[in-house]
């Protein structure tokens, strides 16, 4: 059996800690590993390391492989999409990769999961996977169906049909409902929150394809080179659309284990622990007289006074709050802010990148100040920018620093001039992190202001 975890989404439901730079798969949501850490840990009892593989975008590649590094599961394949195209194509290209690359025959059962759910207890969950996997093994698409706690309008459903073996045929999908209908599909008691994740041998995913969508099976047919570089031909389509709503070999496993996809604030209150008063605390607040409220905070201290059944989330940038049973329309934010063209929708203040981190302390007109954070052993880029001149100041750790044909160590309080035009780079041949402050001036600070000569990350 191989995992496929697909890790490629950019969602924005969770702003403004989930943002296009760092969505809501890296968090780390009440546990010390992030959400994508958890579903790697979350499979290890069922398989190795190596039968692992990630699905994910280039932009992401660096918070995998520190995700991967932090759960000891180096090992795992890292599968990368050449563009976003939704789960069916690449679910069809994971395929290919499992055929091609890592030896996998038509018969074996590939197991596909979201990377950023909450899945509890873990043993329960391995139970359900079992019964799944067999069912696969008879050539089936078997989709997990989780019995609706409440009638939720947040997530998709599935209709089950009579029972076969261990689950059930599926009769139909269902969109997202609206409260009355939810209400309707809770109390029929055949109905199920769609739980994204599927199971199928390698052959049935490719004879559904080649059934329902001739024009990805055509691509995915083809070797896994020339799969990768024709992806851009397949068509932006779900799994759901383009295979389980339309297949006659469709079952439903129902998981009895605690599910919550963590597709919303409210889905947050509902999985952190509570106070005496139904709160959920996170980070520096002071609940006073509150009561069934979610407070969250990452950078600041939060007071609250006389609250009730709203969510209060805090960013060293942006704060949101919400009345809870209302966050679904964090959405709608996310658009406006798009709309309008804001950086917000986009980036943190914090920015992660494939050597450490920067995060902008301050900036106006003709300046910016960031703290640079480069991990051990790592280095930036040659570089020069055109637009600006940058002062570095070490305050921790040693630099060694390369400015247009000198290099020279920087230790602690010391600092160095970057002129404008000049190429330079900045690298950590130290055992401890290495933490500057840097101070640019110049007509142009945007991130685009940078021209790359070498790079050991492969983006010059």
């Amino acid at each position: 059996m191989k995992i496929i975890i697909l890790a490629g989404g950019g969602g924005t439901r969770l702003f403004p800690l989930s943002r296009t730079c760092m969505p809501k798969q890296f968090l780390k949501l009440g546990d010390d590993h992030s959400l994508l850490a958890q579903t790697v840990k979350r499979f290890l009892p069922l398989v190795k390391a190596t039968d692992i593989v990630i699905v994910t975008n280039q932009d992401y590649l660096h918070h995998v492989k520190a995700e991967l590094a932090a759960c000891g599961t180096r090992e795992a394949h890292i599968l990368l999409e050449p563009e976003a195209k939704n789960t069916a194509p690449a679910i069809a290209l994971a395929v290919r990769f499992c055929l091609d690359e890592l030896g996998v025959t038509n018969d074996e059962v590939l197991f596909v999961s979201p990377a950023d759910h909450i899945i509890e207890p873990v043993d329960v969950f391995i139970q359900s996977v079992r019964r799944a996997v067999e069912l696969a093994g008879q050539g089936q698409l078997v989709t997990f169906g989780v019995k609706p706690t409440k009638p939720e309008t947040g997530y998709g459903y599935i209709q089950a049909g009579e029972p076969f073996q261990a689950g059930y045929k599926v009769q139909s999908f269902r969109e997202k409902p609206d409260r009355k209908t939810a209400e309707a599909y809770l109390a029929a008691g055949n109905y199920y929150w769609n739980s994204g994740m599927f199971a199928f041998t390698a052959g049935c995913m490719l004879e559904e394809l080649e059934r329902y969508q001739p024009e990805i099976f055509t691509l995915v047919s083809k070797p896994f080179a020339e799969v990768k570089n024709n992806f851009a031909a397949m068509p932006s389509i779900s799994i759901d659309y383009a295979v389980a709503e339309k297949s006659a070999r469709v079952l439903t496993v129902p998981l009895a284990a605690e599910w919550n996809d963590i597709g919303s604030w409210d889905a947050i209150y509902d999985v952190l622990p509570k106070d005496t008063e139904g709160n959920a605390i996170k980070g520096d607040c002071i609940p006073i007289d509150c009561n069934n409220t979610l407070m969250m905070g990452r950078s600041r201290l939060i007071a609250g006074i006389g609250l009730e059944n709203l969510l209060v989330v805090e960013t060293d940038d942006v704060i949101v709050v919400a009345k809870r049973g209302e966050s679904q329309k964090v959405k709608d934010v996310v658009t406006e802010l798009k709309r309008c063209g804001r950086k917000e929708v986009d980036e943190h203040t914090t920015m992660y990148r494939p050597w450490g981190s920067y995060t902008v302390l301050g900036e106006g007109p003709g300046y910016k100040m960031k703290k640079i954070v480069v991990n051990p052993g790592q280095q930036l880029s040659l570089q020069l920018h055109y637009h600006r001149s940058e002062h570095w100041i070490v305050i921790g750790g040693t630099a060694k620093a390369t400015i247009g044909d000198n290099e020279q160590m920087v230790h602690e309080n010391e600092s160095v001039f970057v002129p404008q035009s000049t190429r330079h780079r900045l690298e950590n041949p130290g055992r401890i992190s290495l933490e500057i402050i840097e101070v640019q001036n110049g007509s142009y600070l945007e991130e685009d202001d940078i021209v790359r000569f070498e790079d050991i990350y492969g983006r010059s």
